[in-house]
């Protein structure tokens, strides 16, 4: 037996896994059981999308690098224009060569 795979940790990965299943089919439960769904609750979970977004991009932009930085904007104007991959690759390449060029 390893040495990190105590008894005690494996109970700890079981409760986490027990606890994000629950969390995650709770809503799914509760949104099953209504008959209808309230225009504000599905606003509101239209909205979780760009929550999420927001949370992972803002720390990085505002804590990021010069590189990062010029990484999202460039992600930004090339995503007004084109799709998803094409903004991928784009920001990718700006970073990556920042980082090249300027250490």
């Amino acid at each position: 037996m390893s040495t990190w795979l105590t008894p005690n940790m494996t109970l700890l990965i079981a409760a986490a896994a027990v606890a994000t299943f629950l969390t995650r089919i709770a809503g799914y439960v509760l949104v099953k059981r209504l008959k209808s769904m309230p225009p504000r609750l599905e606003a509101a979970l239209n909205a979780v999308p760009a929550a999420v977004l927001t949370t992972l991009v803002a720390p990085a932009f505002f804590y990021g690098q010069i590189d990062v930085k010029a990484a999202m904007a460039a992600s930004l104007l090339i995503g007004l224009r084109f799709s998803a991959i094409p903004m991928l690759i784009g920001g990718w390449a700006v970073v990556m060569l920042m980082r090249h060029f300027l250490g």
